[in-house]
């Protein structure tokens, strides 16, 4: 058997996403070894063009990206041919998602930064729950409050971070661009209320929004040694949970 699903994108991965990979190569080699099927069903909710759907059709899984924008979809099919992979793009959200797609027919979906905007996040959850087979798991990415509050600080905006903390949806203000965030403990309950059962959490982006970019373009190896100081910090009890977002993974 082709072990396809442990293998590492081709590109080294980006800064702010390799503590997701590693997550999601985990699951990928756990799903593969337990079903013993090296071609996995993988529905990307809300992944517009294709940033992880592409690398993971690269590895050989049947990827369908489900997204409301048609230029996002677009954007995806000229990536997807661009890679040489094939990639199903369906026009829709996540409350179209018990209608265009099959119960119990994924085994990984990927729910990244979709919380935030869906009109009710828990219905999105319990939707995608219903795509999942036995012993499949969502990976879900949100942004985190605490890290609002933080950059918010940084910037010299002092009530706006107060308004953070206290907010019930994490907001900084009417021009606050994200409509909600979500905490640890939120996202566990939400998880748990959709009948999965909530995994590890990880800190994504914990120094990577704090360090001038030219710091990355000026230093040789730097990009490479920023990635592996958010490897290391990303399950920090303290850490993690002043990352931008949060990544957690729920299983059927």
């Amino acid at each position: 058997m082709r072990a396809v699903g442990i293998s590492r994108p081709s590109a080294t991965p980006a800064v702010r996403t390799a503590v997701v990979w590693d997550v999601l190569r985990a699951v990928l080699a756990d799903r593969v070894a337990a079903t013993g099927r090296d071609r996995l069903d993988i529905v990307d909710a809300g992944g517009g063009t294709g940033g992880f759907a592409v690398p993971l059709a690269g590895l050989g899984h049947a990827v369908t990206v489900v997204d409301p924008s048609p230029d996002s979809l677009a954007a995806l099919e000229r990536r997807a041919a661009e890679a040489g992979v094939g990639v199903r793009a369906l026009q829709g959200d996540a409350a179209d998602l018990k209608e265009i797609l099959p119960t119990d027919g994924a085994d990984l979906v990927l729910c990244h930064s979709v919380l935030e905007y869906v009109e009710d996040p828990a219905g999105a959850l319990g939707a995608i729950a219903g795509l999942l087979r036995e012993g499949g798991a969502i990976s879900v990415l949100a942004a985190n409050p605490l890290a609002a509050a933080l950059h918010r600080s940084i910037a010299g905006r002092f009530e706006e971070a107060l308004q953070v903390l206290d907010d019930p949806q994490g907001r900084w203000g009417d021009r606050d661009p994200t409509p909600r965030r979500f905490t640890c403990e939120t996202l566990a309950v939400l998880l748990s209320a959709a009948g999965l059962t909530p995994g590890e959490v990880h800190g994504v982006r914990i120094f990577a929004d704090l360090v001038p970019s030219r710091l990355l373009d000026g230093e040789p190896g730097a990009a490479r040694a920023l990635v592996a100081l958010e490897q290391a910090a990303a399950a920090h009890p303290v850490l993690r949970d002043i990352a931008t977002q949060l990544h957690v993974l729920g299983r059927k």
